[in-house]
């Protein structure tokens, strides 16, 4: 009786086909597109399309690693570390210039840091749209001692998506313990922080942040499309005002400029997050971000987090290195 797995016809398969259809499944899982869509820009059919994406699938080819491997975004890994001194740098291919970048963005980092997990480690990870698209490409397991921790508190309200559920979700994927900021990102002033701190039991959760092995988080600009501004955590005004003194971004509710140093301003005393300090402290930092609309803030962040790794798109990498596409 033959023992042949039932994939080893389609791993027979020539070759040839091989990075075609992995484009077609990076497209569909990452990107989003539709099958049509798909097939207009690769110049097949769309039962081509249906077809190589099943293969993909069954092949076990639905893995970013796969999509990532040629020469041109190795070259542009390669010269992000170079240019800013990064340990790690990983770019995730678009299919066009202006296509999101999230996604792929989301789906390079759900496939690094879980490559990156042991057992009796202590992750500080903050929020937002792009770390929330990682979710789905965790590769889930039990992780033995694992712990959780949010960088920064909360909103109070939200419509569609909680970008404060990431650490909490992450924590499930890894059968980890979590620890939150359970306090809004952003309180009515110093006082009020001090005493969440130090009188209403978020000074254990700041004093555990304290001795991280490895910091995720991810960049915002201080423009109309940022987390920031869809959740009403600062609004019109005062990011502008915010624009008026320098800055260019945030990092944890942290607004800084392009210098990378964190703006003297009222706001930021009373954001409810782990100090800077202990976050770069953390011997593997983790800077997942991309987008035109991001390159100061990117930049900024890059001086203000020095990250060990950067995750971001390869029209980003670009311009932060200077390489022409």
């Amino acid at each position: 009786m033959s023992h042949e797995h039932p994939n080893a016809e389609l791993a027979r398969a020539p070759r040839r086909s091989e990075r075609l259809r992995q484009r077609a499944a990076w497209m569909y899982f990452v990107e989003e597109m539709t099958q049509s869509a798909i097939a207009e820009t690769l110049g097949v059919g769309r039962v081509t399309v249906v077809r190589m994406l099943a293969e993909a699938k069954a092949l076990g080819e639905v893995r970013i690693a796969l999509s990532r491997g040629h020469a041109e975004l190795g070259a542009l890994e390669a010269a992000l570390c170079k240019t800013h001194g990064f340990k790690d740098a990983l770019v995730a291919p678009l299919s066009a210039p202006a296509a999101d970048s999230t996604g792929p963005i989301g789906a390079a980092l759900g496939d690094y840091v879980s490559s990156l997990l042991r057992n009796d480690m202590k992750i500080g990870l903050g929020w937002g749209r792009t770390l929330n698209r990682s979710l789905q490409y965790l590769r889930e397991r039990s992780l033995r001692g694992l712990s959780i921790v949010s960088l920064v508190g909360g909103v109070t309200h939200f419509a569609h998506d909680n970008p404060a559920e990431f650490p909490s979700a992450f924590a499930r994927a890894f059968n980890a313990d979590c620890y939150l900021i359970p306090a809004p990102a952003l309180v009515d002033g110093p006082a009020t922080k001090e005493a969440l701190i130090e009188r209403c039991g978020l000074g254990a959760v700041y004093a555990f942040a304290e001795a991280l092995d490895a910091v995720v988080v991810s960049v915002g600009s201080l423009g109309g499309e940022s987390t920031i501004a869809r959740f009403e955590l600062i609004g019109d005004s005062d990011r502008r005002l915010m624009r008026e003194f320098g800055g260019v971004g945030e990092l944890l509710c942290n607004v800084f400029n392009h210098e990378g140093w964190i703006i003297d301003h009222p706001l930021n005393q009373r954001v409810m997050s782990v100090p800077m300090k202990a976050v770069r402290a953390a011997p593997i930092r983790i800077l997942a971000a991309g987008g035109a609309h991001k390159i100061a803030a990117i930049e900024g962040a890059i001086k203000l987090l020095r990250p060990t790794a950067l995750v971001t798109d390869e029209m980003t990498a670009r311009k932060l290195t200077g390489v022409p596409g």
